[in-house]
């Protein structure tokens, strides 16, 4: 398997009051978790908190990072996905003031040789490719995103599109736990990947964003460059990043 070097930051950002993100590293490399709540306040940042801890929590009692079965390796990160959906769902509806809370969820899960990456909202994650463009592996759930599937506007319009934020599908949706669709790819030697909230694709287009992500070799740097240029672009968000740099191991 791949070593993975890592480096993440996440921030307040220019025109929140509180951070409703939140990021989980496993110091083993085997997963790595974004999330980006919402509801305001307090109910924000205990549905991205509840997120992180639950899926970080079944993941570690339930996977086996040795299992080379993609179907199984898919279904135990669905479960854990669908349990943190339960209890986010159940807790807005017994407390008064998490009502409306919910969160988005991305992760990169490194399993059986194999990394595995996906997620719940509009939070992403990118891979790097050789020739230096940008992947994006995940799809945003939201209003713009079905808008663009749907050939309704264009990809001009979506950039600037009023529905842009709004998303049909979140943990703490009644969809929230109807799995995550990643996708699987085998590690190669240098390849890079970003995990993020939408506080970064706010304030940074693509094509930055792969010029940052390859420049230099530490990790950290980058995280904290990319969070800057989203921070410097107008972002109005939350930030986070985490940056993962891999780099193949010796037989």
């Amino acid at each position: 398997m791949a070593r993975v070097q890592v480096g993440s930051l996440s921030i307040t950002g220019n025109f929140r009051d509180n951070n409703e993100d939140r990021f989980t590293v496993d110091p083993d490399g085997r997963f790595f978790l974004v999330a980006d709540g919402m509801g305001g306040q307090s109910a924000g940042e205990k549905a991205s908190e509840m997120a992180t801890e639950l899926i970080q929590e079944h993941l570690e009692r339930e996977l086996d990072f040795d299992e080379t079965s993609s179907e199984t390796v898919i279904e135990t990160i669905d479960r854990a996905v669908a349990f943190a959906n339960t209890e986010i769902v159940a807790l807005a509806q017994l407390e008064p003031r998490f009502h409306n809370m919910g969160t988005t969820i991305v992760f990169m899960v490194a399993a059986g040789g194999r990394l595995y990456a996906g997620g719940v909202g509009d939070s992403r994650v990118y891979r790097l490719e050789q020739d230096g463009d940008l992947e994006q592996f995940t799809t945003d759930h939201s209003l713009t995103q079905a808008l663009l599937d749907a050939e309704t506007i264009s990809p001009e319009e979506a950039v600037t599109h009023r529905y842009r934020n709004v998303l049909y599908r979140y943990l703490g949706s009644k969809e929230g736990g109807e799995g995550t669709s990643p996708e699987v790819r085998d590690p190669a030697d240098g390849d890079r990947f970003l995990l993020c909230s939408d506080g970064v694709t706010d304030g940074v287009d693509d094509l930055t964003l792969a010029l940052l992500l390859a420049k230099g070799d530490d990790p950290q740097q980058i995280a904290e460059t990319i969070v800057e240029a989203a921070q410097q672009g107008g972002s109005k968000d939350n930030i986070t990043a985490v940056v993962l740099l891999l780099e193949q191991q010796s037989p």
